[in-house]
This record gives structure tokens, sequence and C-alpha cells, in this order.
């Protein structure tokens, strides 16, 4: 394969994902870690969520 051959495929992927990104109906936020008032829908979550069962302790067993 060509120097020039492998520089049009690269160009083409890079403006079908650019495409796709750009066309897409998906939300992306590609922000980043949220802080403030973006993240307080995150604390609301938590507490939403069902409590992780606690392991018994090592210690117990013995």
């Amino acid at each position: 394969m060509s120097n020039r051959a492998i520089i049009i495929m690269v160009l083409v992927l890079v403006g079908a994902t650019a495409y796709l990104l750009l066309k897409g109906d998906g939300d992306i936020d590609m922000g980043g870690e949220k802080h403030g008032s973006e993240a307080a829908h995150m604390e609301e979550a938590k507490k939403d969520a069902p409590a992780a069962p606690v392991a018994p302790a090592a210690d117990a067993k013995k």
C-alpha cells in the first residue's frame, strides 16, 4: 500500500467519524467529570440506588 492510499484512508475515516458524531442523535458529553450544579442529578441517583449488601467481616468467622 502506498503512502498516498494510507493518507486517503485515514482522511476518509476521520471524516466519517466526524460526520457520525455531529449528525448522531445521541447526547454525547465529552466534558469530563462534573462538579457543582451539573452533578446535582448524580446525588439523587445515588440516593435512589439500592444499597450494596454488606459482606461479613473476616474477623467475625474466627
